[in-house]
């Protein structure tokens, strides 16, 4: 039986808080860890099916232009030039496969070709020799080059901002840069394709199975029936695996063609070359305030780029209208269709870059009213979402700047300059962070065994953010059992078709769909018990209601199962959901390097229900690191003449290291939102991204009285600020 929720109500009875396991919310470490410690865990490159050949991507060397010729490959079992090999990865959710036809070129490093041999290493020495024969194209490739696009639903207006910077008490107008950036997962993107008559089964490493499989039937022209998809272990993805790429969809045409399983594994320079960048952002921040310091004035242009035919944009100002109140309030959104590999989701799109700019914005309003930065954002909390008056399902920004401010210190920071230690200047930054959240249609399948067993079953994957952990807590929670009882199974289109992993809405919408079939369990073991569910208690394998206690083993006869199916609803427009927090830094910067050490910091956060104390920590630990690059490492550059990526390697992109990051608190607010379904919990993973970078380029500023408005803050930068 099916258990189906469509969320279009709050959901106010609380009643996991009331359960008798107690296992859903503990620090529980993960239960694939000695998998993969061991190298047990099987990913993607790793399967080696028996005749397996090697395929290796042929890349385009012209920025722009057609393919005419490609050349013999000697020692090699093929080159294959096939119309459905695609140019770029699918977006997350597309349901039709990405632009295909590998003969036109629409950015240097595209793949236009498959070598395979019967190694690795003949594949790649084939590759990188074989002779192609172009008719190249002169192409814009600097997003300064072209007449941006105004996509019309991108755009958006409230009242007269100009008039509003007129008459404002306290103005401020700058313009940020931020670069483009690469997700740089650990796993690199790989696929190895094997068919039977018909049917073909894929191994890649992806995050969102149920709308890869649409992707890649569509891609191969052949019916979803046909195709089988599994990612059982995937190692990180930030939004590179999200759709399918060149090296899946060629993997399964060549595989085809040979009558053998083929792996592709792209090599790290292909994974910058060929999987989603962010796009790089010209910024302009306008604020307008009052002689109370209230906005009157909010005004957020912003330009991104990528390719002319891709239709994703990277939604920068995502929470501008949402953040802070203003009467008067503005959003342009600009596209430079220019010719660099194509811009997609990396982790936290939009707020990512767009949170951080304009909190760095509000540091400088602040200075410049000479009022606290923890204030001045207090002032101008709104009550409802101001572009739409529509009320917030929760809103906790006021608690986690309180919060966070009394527990990092912040009535103990200095004015700019003024606290110094040898040749170390040292500064306190904060930022606000938010992050819109989301609820995705999704299913599971959970099977009660007579012997005190329960096995999980979803198409749902886990990229590194704990969902076995987290699946297996809420089914053990649920059914009463201890964690260790419960098998969860992930990653493979057999089975029910869940969120996917993305967004950060994967943990909430794939455990909400857990939690309703082990609910439709727990309604089939209360009417063999004679009691309504909300009154029967599973604990240890034991069912009771009122005075009755009898063991599991005698209620199931060999097994129970049931399907969950979750959907949004009406929730999702009645109420403007998002996840807030608070981020907090503490930094040396070194008067004669421009060195910058952090040294200290912190988030607080509010998600809803934390499902797993560890394993949400360990997203905050990431997404502030991930925050750390933004503000003082990370830099896809591109070459001005062709477009292509420059650092496209872990030596020349530079992601933090241990030794950039300092020891990390994380602090969580209790919340219940319970307009986001009956598990009440919220994304997470992204939002510690969003704002953290700002907390670290405020703490310059305190530190030493320098700007940086052209991130990341590097040495030189800060050199030019200081006076040389």
């Amino acid at each position: 039986m099916t258990r189906h929720l469509r969320v279009d109500g709050p959901n106010h009875d609380d009643r996991l808080d009331l359960m008798a396991q107690g296992v859903l919310g503990q620090p529980l470490n993960r239960l694939e860890g000695p998998l993969k410690v061991t190298g047990r865990a099987t990913y993607a490159a790793e399967a080696r099916p028996r005749n397996m050949a090697y395929g290796v991507l042929v890349q385009a060397t012209v920025p722009a232009g057609k393919v005419l010729e490609i050349g013999d490959a000697p020692g090699a079992l093929a080159v294959i030039q096939d119309k459905r090999m695609v140019r770029y990865a699918a977006q997350g959710m597309d349901e039709k496969g990405p632009t295909s036809g590998p003969d036109r070129i629409e950015y240097m490093g595209q793949s236009i070709a498959l070598v395979v041999a019967e190694s690795f290493e003949a594949a790649r020495h084939a590759a990188q020799n074989i002779a192609v024969r172009y008719k190249s194209e002169d192409v814009p490739v600097l997003p300064d080059a072209v007449a941006p696009e105004l996509p019309p639903k991108k755009q958006s207006a409230v009242g007269d901002v100009d008039k509003a910077m007129r008459d404002a008490a306290v103005t401020l107008d700058q313009v940020w840069h931020t670069p483009s950036q690469m997700s740089a997962a650990m796993e690199p993107h790989a696929a190895i394709a094997e068919w039977d008559g018909d049917q073909v089964t894929i191994r890649a490493a992806l995050q969102m199975l149920s709308s890869n499989r649409k992707q890649m039937a569509d891609a191969l022209g052949i019916k979803e029936k046909n195709l089988r998809l599994l990612a059982p272990y995937v190692g990180g993805g930030f939004g590179s695996k999200l759709g399918i790429n060149a090296e899946a969809v060629a993997a399964a045409i060549a595989a085809k063609q040979l009558g053998r399983p083929v792996m592709v594994a792209m090599t790290r320079q292909q994974v910058f070359d060929l999987a989603h960048r962010r796009s790089e952002t010209r910024q302009r921040i306008r604020l307008a305030l009052d002689g109370d310091g209230r906005l009157t004035g909010i005004g957020h242009d912003v330009l991104v780029s990528n390719l002319p035919s891709s239709e994703f944009t990277e939604p920068v100002a995502q929470a501008t209208p949402f953040t802070y109140q203003a009467a008067q309030r503005q959003v342009v959104h600009a596209v430079a269709r220019i010719h660099r590999g194509c811009a997609g989701s990396v982790r936290a799109p939009g707020e990512a870059v767009g949170v951080t700019v304009f909190e760095c914005a509000m540091d400088e309003l602040a200075e410049a009213a000479g009022i606290d930065p923890v204030e001045l954002r207090l002032r101008n909390i709104p009550d409802v979402e101001p572009t739409t008056e529509r009320p917030f399902s929760s809103h906790m920004l006021a608690e986690a700047l309180q919060e966070g401010a009394r527990l990092f210190g912040w009535s103990g920071r200095k004015s700019v300059g003024q606290r110094v230690e040898g040749e170390w200047m040292i500064g306190m930054g904060m930022a606000a962070a938010v992050r819109v959240n989301m609820l995705i249609e999704s299913r599971a399948r959970v099977t009660l065994l007579q012997d005190g067993h329960a096995i999980v079953e979803t198409d749902m994957t886990d990229i590194g953010t704990g969902t076995y952990t987290i699946l297996g807590q809420l089914a053990a929670e649920m059914l009463g059992l201890p964690a260790e009882r419960v098998e969860v199974r992930l990653g493979d289109t057999d089975f029910p078709p869940a969120s996917g992993s993305g967004g950060s809405f994967g943990a909430a919408s794939s455990g909400n769909s857990v939690y309703l079939a082990c609910e439709e369990i727990r309604s089939q073991i209360a009417t063999v018990m004679g009691c309504n569910e909300a009154d029967l208690t599973l604990q240890d394998g034991v069912a009771r209601a009122g005075n009755v206690s009898r063991p599991l083993s005698e209620l199931i006869t060999g097994q129970v199962t049931a399907d969950g199916h979750l959907q949004p609803g009406k929730t999702e427009k009645s109420h403007r959901q998002a996840t807030w927090g608070s981020h907090w830094a503490e930094v040396a910067v070194n008067r004669w390097t421009g060195e910058v050490r952090v040294r200290r910091m912190m988030g607080v956060f509010a998600c809803g229900r934390v499902l797993n104390e560890k394993t949400a920590r360990s997203q905050c630990l990431g997404g502030m690191s991930f925050g750390i690059g933004i503000a003082l490492t990370e830099a896809m550059e591109h070459d001005p003449r062709d477009g292509h990526a420059v650092s496209r390697d872990l030596a020349e992109y530079h992601v933090p290291t241990h030794a950039d990051v300092p020891a990390l608190e994380v602090h969580f607010l209790p919340e219940r939102d319970a307009y986001v379904g009956p598990l009440q919990a919220k994304g997470l993973g992204e939002l510690g991204i969003c704002g953290a970078g700002a907390a670290v380029l405020n703490a310059i500023h305190n530190a030493c009285g320098v700007r940086v408005r052209d991130l990341p803050a590097t040495p030189d930068k800060i050199i030019a600020g200081l006076g040389g």
